[in-house]
């Protein structure tokens, strides 16, 4: 018999782990809700052809693709087998597993659109799927937690949003730099340096600078088929340096005569002002490499990078002028965030930065001395968790030392004892378990003495 495992990229996780992650999804989620944000859910299936062509050729090749039901093999010929492979997975697989919740969320705009009052601020925290090379910080499945507002062309949206994620990781104690930069810069650098109709495969590879390096990006350019005179009048864009103020006008003059550049160095600008001018606690800065590889994006554009754990991007976004026109819907403008919970969670279990009172579960357990005892217990256990203290009754009347085994395991801080002597006298005998401090006290005091703790 083979033994029992999980693919790779993906993980299980203990209900210790699930305190941790209902955390940070509860965070986030308030914090949202606080802004005035929506919760919607989407099918973990989409059909294909909503999610084929939005990623761009590499996000395609990293779409999970489910085969159809029945005889999927039916009115598949030998030429279909022997030719291309995206060609035959569109033959044998009609769905496919969403590779983020963004496009999903187009799809629900276009196909409930009668509903909708806009601008509509919805978040959504699902799970979604890449067929990607396994690494650390990068799994096949994982959470995120996305915001968008669609139906405003408002740059107070960017400015909200980049506001959510300063609170968000305010609450969490992680120090951050929230990278922005916008996409007409870049399509306005395509143009200056005379391949405007190579953005893509520009934007593609800076937004791979940080890990492959400058020389590596040149290369991997020239391959693209930009022109060794269009790589060097690129290269200023990555040599900038000062304050905003001095990097905004440095890269003004560059693009000085490019219309699309010099509007997207002013959206930066505003989102950049405005921000200073409200205050933020964590690092917000502009970064003119910053590209974002999705082919979606079309004006600022968002990265966050913890600043203490050497992890990829914690979070990222971006102003989408017409996603939902690709379903019908044209002219419809968007801007969106996506907190990846996962990589957030490593980082807080790196720092370890949770609260005390995100990782208690049970916080009494009553020792079971009988059947006579537990009955009596249980209708304290009923008291307790009406006054919201999480109780457990142990189920067997087994030997103490193991049922007090059970509460340290379980790292339950408190223990209650009720013999036949505290049933007669109304009491509760308490026993702290990390100080061995014991009392006896009434069903009252007990809840007092708990929630105080």
């Amino acid at each position: 018999m083979n033994k029992p495992g999980i693919p790779k990229g993906t993980r299980d996780f203990s209900p210790l782990e699930m305190a941790k992650r209902n955390y940070i999804f509860d965070t986030i989620r308030e914090v949202y809700a606080l802004y005035g944000f929506r919760q919607i859910e989407t099918p973990s299936m989409e059909n294909l052809s909503t999610l084929m062509g939005k990623y761009g050729e590499e996000g395609d090749k990293l779409l999970f693709k489910i085969l159809n039901s029945g005889n999927y093999m039916a009115g598949v010929s030998s030429d279909d087998l022997a030719g291309d492979t995206n060609r035959l997975a569109a033959r044998l697989c009609e769905k496919g597993l969403r590779y983020d919740l963004t496009v999903p969320f187009a799809r629900y705009v276009v196909q409930h659109r009668e509903e909708l009052q806009l601008p509509f601020k919805r978040y959504q925290i699902q799970p979604v799927w890449r067929a990607d090379r396994p690494q650390k910080g990068r799994y096949r499945e994982f959470y995120q937690c996305d915001a968008d507002v669609v139906g405003s062309d408002s740059l107070l949206n960017e400015v909200e949003l980049m506001q959510i994620v300063d609170t968000v990781f305010r609450k969490f104690g992680i120090r951050v730099c929230i990278k922005i930069n916008n996409r007409k810069i870049l399509t306005g650098m395509a143009e200056y340096i005379g391949h405007p109709d190579k953005i893509v495969e520009i934007t593609t590879a800076i937004d791979k600078l940080d890990k492959i390096g400058i020389d590596n990006v040149r290369a991997e350019l020239a391959e693209a088929g930009i022109s060794a005179e269009g790589i060097a009048r690129l290269q200023p864009l990555f040599e900038i340096q000062g304050s905003t103020t001095e990097r905004l006008s440095a890269i003004r003059a560059m693009l000085k005569d490019n219309e699309t550049g010099l509007k997207g160095i002013d959206e930066c600008a505003f989102v950049l002002n405005t921000l200073a001018e409200l205050g933020t606690t964590n690092e917000v800065e502009l970064d003119l490499t910053l590209a974002r590889g999705l082919n979606y994006y079309t004006g600022c554009i968002f990265e966050v990078k913890a600043l203490d754990v050497q992890i990829g991007s914690i979070t990222g976004g971006g102003r989408y002028d017409n996603l939902t026109g690709i379903f019908g819907l044209p002219g419809l403008s968007g801007v969106g965030i996506s907190f990846g919970a996962d990589r957030i969670f490593d980082v807080l279990n790196q720092l370890d930065l949770y609260p005390q009172d995100a990782t208690t579960g049970v916080q009494l357990l009553f020792i079971n001395f009988g059947e006579r005892e537990a009955a009596h217990c249980l209708r304290l256990a009923t008291q307790l968790r009406q006054a919201g203290i999480r109780t457990e009754v142990y189920p067997d009347s087994v030997k103490m030392k193991k049922q007090m085994s059970y509460a340290n395991a379980q790292a339950i801080p408190f223990v209650a004892l009720v013999g036949e002597n505290e049933m007669q006298q109304g009491t509760v005998s308490l026993k702290n378990m990390q100080t061995g401090e014991q009392q006896s006290l009434t069903v009252e005091e007990v809840i007092r003495a708990i929630s105080a703790k």
